[in-house]
């Protein structure tokens, strides 16, 4: 190892600590464990803070109460809305930043840790949940398990952003949802007027 790659090992070192410890975090997370559950004011808070961050702050949040509303409203999601567009956009951001501080090969990497290190404990979760509902429908179960995988990648962005101390990761509307992840709920997406949580 020449000079500069050591340099560049220690430059993408904060980056990749960051994400190391966020990976080992995950299994912890009671994925789905709240799921059509009244919410709670810290919940509603964090909704609050998604919607604000992305651009949606007189939506309002939509509760959803079983599994049928809850596919139903993942089903009709429109992939080209507003909000699809505002998260693409925010994600494309992060990517940018993160790419300031990691090597192409370092945030493949990283995001290669974080989406398996989610993928197991969101998928026993969502079966657990699953039987618990009596819900058979395996494409809502990996749509679920598929939020999760993304919510936890735009959380991973948000944190190797953050190594620049000018950057508010905690606030970033990415960080919040996955913090309701963290608090046992689907965020399954803004339709027009309504931020569907279940």
């Amino acid at each position: 190892m020449d000079e500069q790659e050591l340099e560049d090992l220690e430059r993408e070192l904060p980056a990749l600590s960051r994400l190391s410890r966020f990976a080992r975090s995950l299994d912890r997370i009671p994925w789905f464990a709240n799921l059509g559950e009244p919410l709670t004011a810290g919940a509603r808070a964090v909704a609050e803070t998604y919607l604000t961050g992305l651009g949606y702050p007189d939506a309002g949040v939509a509760i959803l109460v079983d599994w049928e509303d809850a596919a139903d409203a993942a089903e009709s999601l429109d992939w080209q809305s507003p909000a699809w567009e505002a998260e693409e956009l925010l994600r494309a951001d992060l990517t940018a930043r993160a790419l300031d501080l990691l090597s192409e090969d370092g945030l493949h990497v990283g995001m290669t840790l974080i989406a398996n290190q989610v993928s197991e404990p969101a998928k026993e979760a969502m079966e657990q949940a699953s039987f618990l509902w009596d819900m058979e429908d395996a494409g809502s179960r990996r749509l679920a398990v598929g939020a999760a995988v993304q919510a936890a990648h735009g959380a991973a962005l948000a944190l190797i952003a953050a190594v620049d101390s000018d950057f508010d990761a905690e606030n970033h509307p990415f960080a919040a949802k996955f913090r309701l992840f963290e608090f046992g709920r689907w965020p399954v997406g803004v339709a027009g007027s309504s931020f569907n949580l279940f």
